[in-house]
């Protein structure tokens, strides 16, 4: 396997770490705008198996030519989603396999915003499925952590835990502090936006429609000592994903964003700085969240001074095997000092970059197979768990019984 890794941020960064580890492949190409970048990446692990180039992710015919050039059989997307479709479609048209984490972007309902949908999350990829069949080619999107192993979660309590799903509900929360800064994100600012002020989607009653931002809050209780985090709806893939192979009655997404994150966010709405447009400025032109990106500080630089924990997870209602009812909660728990510790990066950058490790490895030795574009529920779930835990990251699994006996 020969793979074009596009970005070199905190998250393609990491994913260079966690593979250098492995032997699943022949070579990693590891794209940048900026080749600095991509070769600062690669100098870290001092491994002849990586290369580094400059690669403008939007210029959809030098992608294809870099495909091509470097013969290389899978893209893997770590940029923002914004540039997720013309990766996409130079994957297709250069005959490569594909993984992103991070899907097409929604557009609004353009008179009911907060009732229906308007263009969903991965609208225009799943368009394209039969020409990705027909091709014979897989497109495997949504393959990171939240989407990506919450979704892997999914497909296992389906298959292994429940006779019947009722609910499936993605919660993520931490208790990560960042010493030094009055506000600085842990992920990527431009994403955090665009998914959290974006209208939520919720699939119910056999079809999706919209809510506010930040409502049905709820305090969740995360394990390992995270503890009590109100969490809210926000806009995510795997409310998209998961009923496209499972059957179930109803899914959320709720993230543990916090009072004060809540707070800026809506004061950037309020200001129009979360707009992605250009607008001129004296003699040029940036967009406001392009700005706001930049005045915060880089999420893989913070490392050193965070603490704590983050954690990702499907929190699973319904019937067991043996029909009575049942509520569990998987999880995946990265503390930030192992994380650092180990492959110095911080927790919710590595936790984002190895699944799709994870993901490719299972590709390679064919464990994992498919064509179309398919989410990471249309896989069998044990085979990704098994080496997680192999990579010496292991999963929980908590019975919710204090729900059961609210």
């Amino acid at each position: 396997m020969r793979i074009l890794l596009v970005g070199a941020g905190g998250v393609g960064s990491a994913m260079v770490k966690i593979a250098a580890r492995r032997k699943f492949y022949e070579h990693i190409v590891v794209a940048d705008s900026k080749q600095s970048r991509a070769a600062e990446a690669v100098a870290r692990v001092d491994d002849p198996r990586f290369s580094a180039i400059r690669l403008d992710a939007a210029d959809q015919a030098q992608v294809e030519e870099a495909l091509r050039v470097h013969r290389c059989d899978v893209l893997f997307n770590a940029v923002d989603p914004r540039f997720t479709m013309p990766l996409f479609r130079a994957a297709l048209n250069a005959g490569a396999h594909y993984l992103d984490m991070a899907m097409s972007l929604s557009r609004p309902h353009p008179r009911e915003p907060y009732r229906k949908t308007g263009v969903k999350l991965g609208d225009e990829q799943f368009a394209l499925d039969g020409q990705w069949r027909d091709r014979g080619r897989l497109a495997l999107v949504g393959m990171g952590v939240e989407p990506g192993l919450a979704d892997v979660f999914a497909r296992y309590a389906a298959d292994h835990l429940f006779g019947r799903v009722d609910e499936i509900g993605v919660r993520d929360g931490s208790n990560l502090v960042v010493d030094g800064y009055d506000f600085a994100p842990t992920f990527s600012i431009w994403t955090t936006i665009e998914e959290c002020l974006n209208p939520p989607v919720i699939w119910e009653n056999g079809d999706w429609h919209t809510t506010e931002p930040f409502s049905e809050p709820e305090i969740f209780h995360f394990p390992e000592g995270i503890g009590p985090v109100e969490c809210v709806n926000v806009e995510h893939e795997e409310v998209l994903l998961v009923p496209r192979w499972i059957d179930v009655g109803r899914v959320t997404f709720k993230y543990g964003l916090g009072e004060e994150f809540i707070a800026v966010l809506k004061t950037l709405h309020k200001l129009g700085l979360d707009s992605a447009e250009k607008v001129r400025v004296g003699g040029v032109e940036v967009s406001p969240r392009d700005l706001v990106a930049a005045r915060l500080p880089d999420p893989a630089t913070l490392g050193e001074r965070m603490r704590g924990k983050t954690c990702a997870g499907t929190w699973v209602k319904g019937l067991g095997k043996d029909g009575t009812p049942r509520e569990v909660y998987l999880y995946h728990v990265v503390d930030n000092a192992w994380s650092m510790a180990e492959y110095g990066a911080q927790a919710v950058v590595w936790q984002t970059a190895v699944h799709p490790v994870v993901a490719l490895e299972l590709l390679a030795h064919g464990v994992w197979r498919g064509e179309g574009v398919l989410g990471p529920e249309a896989f069998d779930a044990v085979p990704f768990l098994t080496l997680l835990e192999e990579y010496g990251s292991p999963c929980g699994m908590r019975e919710e019984h204090r729900l059961l006996a609210a």
